[in-house]
């Protein structure tokens, strides 16, 4: 895809036409603006990642799931920069089908979760933890900041391991220790 090998802020309608061979007036029959193909972009990302994630999860429960879901996840955003970038788009107010591929990959994580027996505000906190933690994770990884000579594969499974292992006291009261 032409926003993969360019990037999502650098893809133009000019260039997609010469991609296209066709000239920029003839793409205004299948889009209406570069914001248009952006969203579309962002719709078909998520609907795809969301499908990556239940994939990976299938037939799979708790740590297992987990694990399956990241290694899943990390794989994708990096073999698609560009659509894992649109699939972090928030969608426009009042676009249902933007809104309705958001929401199916989320539950796709929700759906795992529950093997942590997560509910209401918990489970809201852990989905955004997982989410920010690959993020994070996948965002310093593409920008080159694990040059270091400690493999990059061992980083992403202990942060992995340490997520799982973070779940299983998700909803402990206790507060650790001020040091």
């Amino acid at each position: 895809m032409l926003a993969d090998e360019v990037g999502l802020g650098k893809l133009t309608l000019a260039a997609l036409a010469v991609r296209l061979g066709v000239r920029q007036p003839s793409l205004y029959k299948h889009i209406d603006s570069l914001g248009g193909l952006r969203r579309d972009i962002a719709v078909r990302a998520k609907r795809d990642l969301g499908e990556v994630l239940a994939r990976a999860s299938v037939g799979r429960s708790g740590a297992d799931a987990i694990s399956a879901m990241s290694h899943a996840y990390r794989s994708w955003a990096l073999q698609h920069p560009a659509r894992y970038e649109a699939s972090n788009l928030m969608p426009a107010p009042g676009d249902v089908e933007d809104e309705a591929v958001s929401l199916a990959a989320i539950r796709v994580i929700a759906d795992v979760l529950t093997a942590y027996q997560l509910e209401g505000d918990d489970a809201v906190d852990a989905i955004r933890a997982f989410r920010s933690t690959l993020h994070g994770f996948i965002s310093y990884e593409t920008a080159g900041a694990f040059a270091w000579s400690a493999d990059v594969d061992r980083s992403f499974d202990r942060l992995v391991r340490g997520f799982v292992v973070a779940l299983t006291r998700w909803t402990d009261e206790t507060t650790p220790a001020q040091g």
